[in-house]
């Protein structure tokens, strides 16, 4: 490489805020698709429970909820297909943007398609493409850096911004479209986000490190067939299990919460038992697995945003704003506000202590704990009327959600990559997002019980839990620590 290519690799790799120029790409896709996301998830639950007078389906609110959930899990637990795909057959990259094009197809059939069956083919196909994208994007973003950069937690943290940009965007736009020219109006806007997405990530495809497209452990041709059919059987059982009424509406979020928990388990096994990996390694997929268990408690709490937190605020909370009653979906741009407005916040006070900052079990400890505290400021408008609980009470309530999200979602995204084993990095992501996926899953069983008890102990109980586990976990933080084998 000449002196020339070399300094325009410098630049490159310092011209985006101090980080690799590479990370505003992944970083606007992720954008986008969680424009798309979070834009179709803020009136998903109102368009299933609404009533049909109102453009709705009419499904009773614990169906719809346990639907939400569950549809939630099963997007995070296709991150195991998509890094599966990503690691034998295309590579990450590839997988990341062939995942784009199906995501917008699903968004389209929300859009295009009426009643029922346009929910079913459009969410199968925006979770399958949604956990393509997510494990793979990560991964790519984690290729951007040397293991031993200390960019890379405040490198995740901008990465978490672009996200939220996205998140704040879309709910606030789809629900303005539901509450004046209907829901179907909502997911179309889904969809052209997508497509924005998709179509500016096209150009800078180029840049991305070549690294990103080879496949780490490529598949024989010779075993394509046997993969393929044990695929086809396991759709063709999906088929058989719903038309025998065995996976039903009702059933979903505990179907979806069992194969999250096997999955769970294999994957874990998978990984021990290879040959392919090293004593080092070993012992570091052994630290994640309380980092695993304390994810998964945190998101079983955060997720319920779109279950609970959004029949609470349809319900309970008084969104009068000088006459103007503002959509509930809207609720759900609060926590990406706070989000874009503390990522830098943390990505500078990470960059500032380096080597001196918090190890990473104790950000999962504290981000767990305070989203049990989270859960126990409901707590005083417990059991009140229509309207009863102050809008600022909820602006309250979502930064601690906030603050106990940046503790540990960047960073599970970041020590996944630091963590995993070198045959199993995009696979080591997905089992961060399997962590995601048991937690959303089990959100909307708990949204099932939150209308059969009373709330005091509804948010008293969960809160208590996650800040048991919290405690728990830091006071594991130095043996932890030492299996990680020198990652902090």
């Amino acid at each position: 490489m000449s002196t020339t290519e070399q300094s325009q690799a410098e630049r490159d790799n310092h011209s985006f805020f101090g980080q690799p120029r590479s990370l505003a790409n992944v970083a606007g896709v992720e954008l986008w698709e969680r424009f798309s996301f979070y834009g179709m998830q803020g009136i998903l639950l109102l368009y299933l429970y609404y009533s049909v007078e109102d453009g709705g389906l009419g499904m009773s609110k614990v169906t719809a909820a346990g639907i939400v959930g569950a549809y939630g899990g099963a997007v995070y637990l296709s991150t195991i297909l998509g890094a599966w795909v990503a690691d034998r057959l295309l590579g990450s990259e590839r997988v990341l943007f062939y995942s784009a094009m199906v995501i917008m197809a699903g968004h389209l059939a929300l859009a295009l398609l009426p009643g029922g069956i346009g929910v079913t083919v459009g969410l199968i196909l925006v979770a399958f493409g949604s956990g393509g994208l997510k494990a793979n994007a990560t991964s790519v973003v984690g290729m951007l850096y040397k293991p031993e950069d200390p960019r890379r937690d405040a490198g995740f943290s901008i990465f978490y911004l672009g996200i939220n940009l996205g998140a704040f965007l879309g709910p606030l736009l789809t629900g303005l479209l539901q509450t004046t020219v209907g829901f179907h109006w909502g997911f179309g806007l889904a969809a052209v986000g997508m497509g924005i997405g998709l179509l500016q990530y096209s150009f800078g495809r180029k840049r991305l490190p070549e690294r990103s497209r080879i496949v780490p452990d490529p598949l024989p041709r010779s075993r394509w067939t046997f993969y393929g059919l044990i695929g086809l059987a396991g759709v063709a059982l999906v088929v058989i299990l719903v038309m025998t009424g065995v996976i039903t509406a009702e059933s979903l979020s505990t179907v979806v919460i069992v194969l999250v928990i096997v999955s769970t388990i294999s994957y874990f096994t998978v990984i021990l038992t290879s040959k392919q990996i090293t004593t080092v390694e070993r012992k570091r997929v052994y630290a994640f697995i309380p980092l695993f268990i304390a994810s998964a408690a945190f998101w079983s709490l955060y997720q319920q945003q779109f279950t609970v937190v959004t029949i609470y605020s349809d319900e309970r909370l008084n969104r009068d704003l000088f006459g103007w009653t503002m959509p509930v979906s809207w609720v759900q741009s609060i926590n990406p506000v706070f989000i874009i407005i503390l990522s830098g916040v943390f990505a500078a006070i990470w960059t500032k202590w380096g080597a001196k900052q918090p190890s990473t079990p104790i950000k999962f400890a504290a981000g767990t704990a305070i989203m049990g505290l989270a859960f126990w400021l409901f707590l005083p408008f417990a059991g009140g009327g229509p309207n009863s609980t102050p809008l600022l009470a909820m602006f309250g309530i979502l930064l601690a959600f906030t603050v106990a999200e940046l503790l540990l979602s960047p960073v599970g995204l970041s020590v996944s990559t630091k963590l995993a084993p070198a045959a199993f990095t995009t696979q080591m992501v997905a089992l961060f997002f399997l962590s995601v996926s048991l937690g959303t899953a089990i959100s909307g069983r708990l949204a099932e019980l939150y209308t059969a008890v009373p709330e005091n102990v509804y948010f008293g109980v969960l809160g208590a839990i996650a800040i048991v586990i919290g405690i728990a976990l830091a006071l594991a933080a130095r043996p932890v620590l030492r299996l990680m084998g020198g990652v902090r």
